[in-house]
């Protein structure tokens, strides 16, 4: 069986111009040359339809944790298929793959964190999370608690609701959920705490928070959303121990902590869930998506603690939630297929050696004369480039300096995302160690050309 596309004689789509790509200048986008197309992948590497093989620096999207091409969760989908293509899991209806997911998830996240509502996106998921919450207070009787507090820096979707969450510049010519989100304050030391130590720059930002608490009044605060370490927002860091200081300021004044593991999740950091592991605090709701199928399939999840299920679940209501695709059974499938592969493999356990190991080889770059800052962690890696490093003077954004080196990179044999004057790398978890090198010596190749250059 063949698909008819309309293909040239080389096999590369040639009916590209009426797909509308994602977070792309379109109008970039119609000249000729301007995509990278890619046919092809296996491990930690795709091919493109020049038949260049290509470190995937990027995982796909933050996504493809187990690497490309694993036969075990293509059977998992392609078994699953051919029992049960699709059924919906509204009102009364359920399916074994979607309730086997679930119960794994609630066994794998922290605490009390037993009950799962799936989607098709992190977007999705936390727009669920916060949803949810509105409705949770609406039957407590407190039907003032909307307000949700986010960060400058963060990255919580695209959608109407989580786009507002996000940090503001995402959200440029575009509109957004109004009255809804605050933004506290960003917390990159290197960027935003200087002339404070680490341990005061916390200081400051959890009063800042509680600064920001009280003016808006924790009896209209829902919630406050965090990624464990930011993505998207450049891959920040916070001081060690926010998380816990905030979680406990949350607690503090009844507000709940939503924990947005959409990247950090699934080996990311080198567990399946970051929040209290890594980052020792206990959320009331972590969301997730990405890593739970390795983007084999769409799929989301908003994992509840038992207590807001409860309240929701309460007789005398009905769940008024839901997307038609919530639990497909094929991206259930894929769910359980990649998490077995993932203990089977002991890829979290993996990740804290070989994810330190590339780390340490990004780290060794901060000797290069443009190159600010390396942070992040593990296999969720950014380095900032500045024109002056004792400064910290940042490029002009129409230097396009990430771009570059970006550029750079991709003709030696490696994708890496650039954002403004960060270069992001968020690979799959499968690399060797002479792959962690060889990607760090390609990093330094293009940053020393695009470097001397200037």
């Amino acid at each position: 069986m063949s698909l008819d596309l309309d293909i040239t004689t080389d096999g590369v789509l040639t009916a590209d111009t009426h797909l509308v790509q994602s977070f792309a200048d379109l109008d970039a986008l119609k000249q000729d040359g301007a995509r990278t197309v890619i046919v092809g992948a296996q491990g930690a590497h795709v091919t493109d339809s020049e038949g260049n093989r290509l470190i995937d620096g990027i995982g796909g999207l933050w996504c493809v944790n187990a690497g490309h091409r694993r036969r075990e969760i293509i059977d998992a989908i392609t078994e699953q298929l051919d029992t049960l293509d699709f059924y919906s899991t509204f009102y009364n209806f359920t399916h074994p793959a979607a309730a086997a997911l679930a119960t794994k998830l609630a066994e794998l996240a922290p605490g009390h964190l037993n009950k799962v509502h799936f989607g098709n996106s992190g977007s999705v998921a936390n727009d669920s999370a916060v949803r949810i919450l509105h409705h949770y207070y609406n039957r407590l009787g407190q039907p003032k608690k909307k307000q949700v507090l986010s960060r400058h820096g963060a990255y919580h979707g695209s959608t109407h609701l989580a786009i507002a969450m996000t940090t503001p510049g995402y959200s440029e010519g575009w509109d957004k959920a109004e009255g809804l989100v605050h933004h506290l304050r960003c917390p990159h030391h290197w960027r935003e705490g200087q002339g404070l130590t680490e341990a005061d720059f916390l200081d400051a930002l959890i009063a800042d928070a509680k600064d920001r608490i009280e003016a808006i009044g924790a009896e209209n605060i829902a919630c406050f959303i965090a990624e464990p370490i930011m993505g998207a927002g450049g891959i920040i860091v916070p001081p060690t121990g926010y998380h816990a200081a905030m979680g406990r300021l949350c607690r503090d004044y009844e507000i709940k902590y939503i924990s947005d593991e959409v990247v950090t999740a699934f080996g990311r950091l080198g567990h399946f869930f970051a929040s209290r592991d890594v980052f020792d605090v206990q959320p009331d709701i972590i969301t997730t998506a990405k890593g739970l199928t390795s983007g084999y399939q769409p799929l989301s999840a908003t994992i509840l603690s038992d207590e807001i299920h409860e309240v929701i679940s309460d007789k005398g209501g009905t769940f008024l939630h839901g997307m038609t695709y919530s639990g497909h059974p094929a991206a259930a499938a894929a769910g359980l297929a990649n998490i077995a592969l993932m203990e089977r493999e002991q890829i979290p356990q993996t990740v804290r050696v070989t994810g330190k190991q590339f780390e340490a080889n990004l780290r060794g770059l901060d000797d290069l004369d443009i190159v600010g800052e390396v942070r992040g962690s593990h296999f969720m890696m950014g380095i900032e480039f500045v024109r002056d490093k004792d400064a910290r003077t940042p490029f002009a954004a129409e230097d396009m300096i990430g771009l570059k080196v970006a550029r750079a990179a991709q003709k030696r044999g490696l994708i890496a995302r650039p954002l403004g004057n960060i270069l992001i790398l968020s690979p799959t978890l499968v690399m060797d160690a002479a792959l962690i090198d060889r990607t760090a010596a390609i990093l330094r190749e293009a940053i020393t050309e695009v470097q001397t250059g200037l």
